[in-house]
């Protein structure tokens, strides 16, 4: 049922600006003050450069590369199991990120809106169904009662920043739910999160006209 309420006509919606195109909008993050970020939050204890040594998480060169600030997003977000389980271990508290923040570790880890591709909402309705989403999440009023309904977020899809810092604080719950549920916790590859967030986006504008 859910897939075919889903299936709107999504196709109208391609002609929509990307989410690279909202952030043209917001103030640039910089790449100095990333850095401080970076250090700040910890990131340097587990991601080493080369020379080093080997840290508990990828090297640095790993993670500051070209890259689009969804496929960043969704790197941080495939990342959070691993580092909530050590943060829990040395019993730390999470780094949440503000908004700010967030843009200036994107900036510092050379995350650009334009190398990200340009999205697909019908295959962001996939992504939502093939991920799990609504097991936890609603859509519309359909899924899962353990998270927010989706369309409540608004404002959260509006550009790269303001999404991977909400996932990004979000994470540990998710992850916490996710183990005490039984649930895998989904992952994302390649242009799934732009095309996830394009297609919840659309929906949302959608759903609140």
């Amino acid at each position: 049922m859910i897939r075919a309420r889903l299936a709107a006509p999504w196709v109208a919606v391609l002609g929509l600006a990307v989410l690279g195109a909202a952030a043209a909008g917001e103030t640039p993050g910089d790449a100095t003050r990333g850095r401080a970020v970076f250090a700040g939050k910890g990131c340097g204890r587990c991601h080493l450069r080369r020379d080093e040594g080997q840290g508990m998480g990828p090297p640095l060169e790993a993670i500051r590369r070209p890259q689009g600030m969804l496929e960043l997003a969704g790197r941080l977000w495939n990342h959070a199991p691993a580092m909530f389980a050590t943060v829990e271990q040395e019993g730390l508290k999470w780094p949440d990120m503000t908004r700010e923040q967030m843009a200036d570790l994107m900036a510092y880890l050379q995350a650009d809106p334009t190398r990200d591709p340009t999205p697909v909402p019908l295959q962001g309705q996939v992504v939502l169904v093939r991920k799990g989403c609504l097991k936890c999440h609603r859509l519309r009023g359909e899924g899962g009662t353990e998270a927010i309904e989706l369309t409540a977020y608004h404002g959260r899809y509006a550009s790269p920043v303001v999404w991977a810092t909400t996932i990004w604080n979000h994470a540990p719950r998710m992850a916490g739910a996710a183990r005490r549920l039984g649930i895998l916790y989904p992952r994302f590859s390649g242009d799934e999160m732009a095309n996830l967030v394009e297609f919840l986006r659309s929906t949302t504008a959608a759903t609140t006209k």
